[in-house]
């Protein structure tokens, strides 16, 4: 039977993150996450799989992520800690589930981050300059590991720019598929086309709400930011189920804006369909879009390597990684030792070129991850903690697993195969990492404390 247990290192006199983001702060930041590169390219992959209809599993992508985002809602303010997903299975079922949560949710994080320094370097730059893809990859991450390492607050104020840029874009888009309409060009008709000549309606819905489903995917990492939220009991979930339905309307409007304006065949053999709607309606320069599409992937970037850093830190100061990752600046209360190693990582991929071999199975990754979460919601219920956290019903967490192991089911089998390959290779790390703690109960413990001495105790921020 699952048991509640306190990870080791919870002592919350350990080293504490600067409590520096309010709630618009917080709610940009999902939304910028959420609204990432993905939706520049995704809607001719959903045109593909279910036909004109794409608002339609835009609209059933958004209800699922939603029955996960009550489960992170419930644990992120019932315990704000980085950490996340990890912290969270830590204390539901033990470090070694922890270990394999938080190893899944960084290797999707890491590669995340190199696959966008990569298509920052592609194509989209290529319409204004040509540089080896590697050298900018390297460049563009150590810039944002510099941006990372300033400060949260500083990050999180560049994502509500970049943020509004990405959602003016789509706006642009949505105005444009309406002009094509009001000028006769459009066609109403394909929005009520769900299906494909290989696939029915039900068939065709349920692969394109998997497709749509990754334009979700993002809203997880914001989790790993709530330590530095001032009030995350009352801002986490009014930023998160905000952002979220902010995102689902911009896509689902975009959704049938790009299908009414453009022939579904058109948008499904397209790389850059809202390309097509610019072209289609004229008057906006093409150019625009690749600067738009820029910002986002380095808005992405941006954030995911936010997550990444937090969550190596939060597991150090868990003792489930070395105890160094839990270093923080001083001044500043950054986690400088995770941002370092993150970014190296990311760096590593990106300049070797594995990223695309491995990109496919971040998905399957974070739907174990997502699992993993909707389970410990509940077996955590067992402990009370402090009264006021967000709680959700029940039947949300029940029906949030049950949807993780229905999109799974969609997962085509080679990236099952990768996908199994790291969750090995997180299993016998933890498996390790089990061994250490059994041998050395008292290091384990006191890497934590260790941690602590690199932040003066004065310039801990009150506890909330």
């Amino acid at each position: 039977m699952a048991r509640v247990a306190k990870p080791p290192s919870a002592d919350p006199e350990g080293p504490a993150l600067k409590r520096a983001l309010t709630t618009p702060l917080l709610y940009f930041f999902i939304l910028g996450d959420v609204l990432g590169a993905g939706v520049y390219v995704l809607v001719g992959q959903v045109a593909a799989d279910a036909g004109g209809a794409v608002w339609a599993p835009l609209a059933v992508a958004l209800l699922l992520a939603l029955l996960t985002a009550a489960s992170y809602a419930e644990l992120a303010t019932k315990y704000p800690r980085a950490g996340g997903a990890a912290h969270y299975t830590t204390r539901a079922f033990g470090p070694f589930a922890g270990f394999v949560t938080g190893f899944c949710m960084l290797a999707a994080g890491i590669v995340s981050v190199a696959a966008l320094a990569r298509g920052f370097g592609g194509d989209y730059l290529s319409a204004f300059v040509t540089l080896p893809v590697g050298l900018v990859a390297v460049l563009f991450l150590a810039l944002l590991a510099l941006v990372n390492a300033r400060g949260v607050k500083e990050s999180t104020r560049a994502n509500v720019v970049a943020t509004v840029i990405e959602v003016g874009g789509l706006l642009v888009i949505v105005v444009l598929g309406g002009w094509l309409l009001l000028r006769g060009d459009g066609d109403l008709g394909r929005l009520g086309r769900l299906g494909t000549p290989e696939k029915g309606a039900a068939a065709a819905l349920l692969s394109g709400s998997v497709l749509a489903y990754y334009s979700f995917v993002g809203f997880e990492t914001s989790v790993n930011v709530a330590e530095e939220t001032r009030d995350p009991r009352r801002s986490y979930p009014r930023a998160l189920f905000g952002a979220l339905a902010t995102a689902g309307a911009v896509y689902v409007l975009v959704g049938l804006a790009a299908s009414a304006a453009v022939p579904t065949a058109r948008l499904a053999g397209s790389s850059g369909p809202l390309l097509e709607v610019v072209k289609e309606a004229g008057g906006v320069p093409p150019r625009l879009f690749s600067a738009i599409a820029l910002v986002a992937v380095a808005n992405g970037a941006l954030l995911t390597g936010i997550m990444s850093s937090r969550l190596a830190y939060g597991m150090a100061r868990d003792g489930l990684l070395p105890g160094v990752l839990a270093r923080v600046l001083p001044g500043r209360r950054t986690p400088w030792a995770a941002i370092a190693v993150t970014t190296a990582l990311s760096m590593l991929l990106a300049l070797t070129g594995s990223v695309a071999t491995l990109a496919s199975t971040l998905v399957l990754l974070l739907l174990v991850v997502f699992l993993m979460v909707n389970i410990a919601v509940l077996v955590l219920r067992r402990d009370p903690g402090d009264a006021g956290h967000f709680r959700a019903p029940t039947v949300l967490p029940v029906l949030g697993a049950a949807s993780c192991v229905l999109l799974a089911t969609q997962v085509e089998a080679e990236v099952w195969l990768r996908g199994l390959l790291v969750l090995a290779t997180g299993a016998v790390l933890a498996a390790l990492v089990a061994v250490r703690r059994a041998r050395h109960p008292a290091r384990a413990a006191g890497g934590e404390e260790a941690a602590g001495t690199t932040e003066p105790a004065g310039e801990r921020p009150p506890a909330s």
